[in-house]
This record gives C-alpha cells, sequence and structure tokens, in this order.
C-alpha cells in the first residue's frame, strides 16, 4: 500500500534486508576478529572489536527506524493508493 507516494511494505522490507546484511557483516567481522586475537594481533582485533560495537549500534538503529515506518504510517494523511 502507498502512503504520501511510498509503499510502506516494500519500505518495511528494504529495511530488513539492510539488517540482515549488517547481521551478515557482523557475523564475519566477529570471525575475523577471533583469527586476529588467536594470531595476537592485538591492533587488529581491537579494531575489529570496535567495528563489531559499531555494527551493533547500526542494527539498532534500524530498528528504530522499523518502528518509526509504522509510527509514520499511522500518522500519515490516510491518502493510499490501491490497484483498482
Amino acid at each position: 500500500m502507498c502512503t504520501n507516494g511510498v509503499n510502506g511494505n516494500q519500505f518495511k522490507m528494504m529495511l530488513e534486508q539492510m539488517d540482515d546484511q549488517i547481521a551478515l557483516n557482523r557475523r564475519w567481522v566477529h570471525k575475523l576478529y577471533h583469527s586476529a586475537d588467536e594470531a595476537n594481533y592485538a591492533k587488529t582485533a581491537q579494531s575489529l572489536k570496535e567495528i563489531q560495537g559499531l555494527l551493533d549500534e547500526a542494527r539498532a538503529l534500524i530498528t528504530d527506524a522499523q518502528d518509526a515506518v509504522d509510527k509514520d504510517q499511522s500518522d500519515s494523511s490516510g491518502v493510499t493508493v490501491s490497484l483498482v
């Protein structure tokens, strides 16, 4: 359903796709962190640990955006476009 020129369902699906991609990247960074840590690459491991935290923050913001889409849709003007 389109509201104010935006298909809300597609928009939410795109946010879910972004969350999935970030989750995948986070998993790989986690694996790299363990490899660096086991190899005693302290600076590299520290950087990778920080990246994990930033990716966690990004996922939290994606969740906030998903909640905001729901709120924005319910606050919209009520104009909808449907295929007839």
